[in-house]
């Protein structure tokens, strides 16, 4: 095994750049299942971690995907690659150690094996009930720290795009969000709603084809292109008024809003949709349960568990929309189909003389030549 390097602590900056056949080398605790299959669409080489890659503490699939796309993973815990290995540097794997171009041996690896995934899998199976007890105790105590947020409203903010009595379409980069939101299509189509992308969502929507009205979120995963498509521009800050996203978006040049709010991003988004009239609020790619939460590194989801209490029924989720319909070629309908094309062409037959002497014609020499 050996390539070219593209080195981040942060999977989703290092997906930005990196290209087929090179290697990824991250620091990533138990990989989720979004992070493992955007490497598989970049068509890395392989996957050095210098984070355990699937602990057993809860049912993460990232490894597994990766064992399925035939990707190697290779842990590395001995040794921070981050800081040692720069983005361009030759490494290969010689003996069980990775190498630079200069031969100097940078640390053991052990790869991430099949047998290993199953022996990790059945221990986060023994270890589910205790998961989901500790996941569901801290909900609780940080919802009863931050009811006070969410049952005020949040601070009004002067935006172009009007949001009462329309439909809102919130889009997040959560699992089979691309399947799901090829799914919607027509109801994009149809309905014209109001289009919001939750960071790397906005890009989702420029990917489609559709321009988003309304970018919020902490600017961490969005492209400088899709902050640019001349969507209006809310950046998620802390409920003190901290914004760190903000110094990215005001070096692009870019107007934008603050909005001070607990929670996450898609939370937020969700929120000021309810409170400024929206008809119903439609989330694609939402996180919305423990496996979700945990792999975005949160041991509860006490401000989801709050919005969705308090927004009620306007909400629609759309997540995995995808995977109720699949279409098929439908035989009955084909054949009814065919059978009503060819009534133009049996009346053109009765009525035209012309037609029916081609016909006649065609079955006089049909008869000869059998003859």
């Amino acid at each position: 095994m050996r390539g070219y390097a593209v080195v981040d602590a942060r999977t989703k900056n290092l997906l930005k750049r990196i290209r087929p056949g090179q290697i990824a080398i991250l620091r990533h605790e138990d990989i989720d299942e979004m992070a493992a299959t955007d490497l598989a669409m970049a068509k890395v080489k392989a996957v050095i971690n210098t984070a355990p890659s699937i602990t057993g503490s809860y049912l993460s699939v990232g490894a597994k995907i990766l064992a399925q796309r035939r990707i190697p993973l290779y842990d590395c815990l001995t040794r921070d690659l981050i800081n040692e290995v720069q983005d361009g540097d030759w490494i290969e794997l010689e003996d069980g150690y990775f190498i630079t171009a200069d031969g100097i041996r940078l640390c053991p690896v052990t790869e991430v094996t099949e047998q290993e995934i199953e022996v990790k899998w059945e221990l986060a199976r023994r270890n589910l009930e205790t998961s989901l007890e500790q996941f569901i105790q801290n909900t609780l105590t940080y919802a009863q720290q931050e009811k006070d947020y969410y049952i005020s409203a949040l601070p009004s903010l002067p935006l172009r795009v009007k949001l009462a009595r329309r439909h809102v379409l919130i889009v997040v980069r959560g699992k089979r969000y691309r399947e799901d939101l090829k799914a919607i299509h027509s109801y994009i189509q149809d309905y014209q709603p109001i289009l919001i992308g939750v960071d790397g969502g906005a890009d989702a929507l420029l990917e489609n084809g559709w321009k988003p009205d309304l970018i919020i979120g902490d600017m961490d995963s969005v492209s400088d292109q899709a902050l640019c498509c001349g969507a209006e521009i809310i950046v998620h800050a802390y409920p003190d008024g901290r914004a760190p996203g903000k110094s990215r978006v005001d070096q692009l040049g870019v107007a934008c809003h603050l909005l001070p709010a607990p929670g996450t991003s898609e939370d937020a988004a969700m929120l000021y949709a309810y409170e400024h009239g929206a008809e119903w609020i439609v989330a694609l790619g939402a996180h919305s349960n423990m496996i979700d939460f945990l792999e975005k590194g949160r041991k509860g989801m006490a401000s989801t568990v709050l919005v969705r209490m308090k927004i009620g029924t306007r909400l629609i989720d759309a997540k995995g929309v995808s995977m109720l319909y699949q279409k098929r070629v439908r035989w009955k309908n084909f054949i009814l189909l065919s059978t009503a094309a060819s009534f133009p062409i049996i009346a053109a037959t009765l009525i035209s003389p012309a037609v029916r002497q081609f016909w006649h014609l065609l079955w006089l020499q049909i008869k000869y030549n059998v003859m």
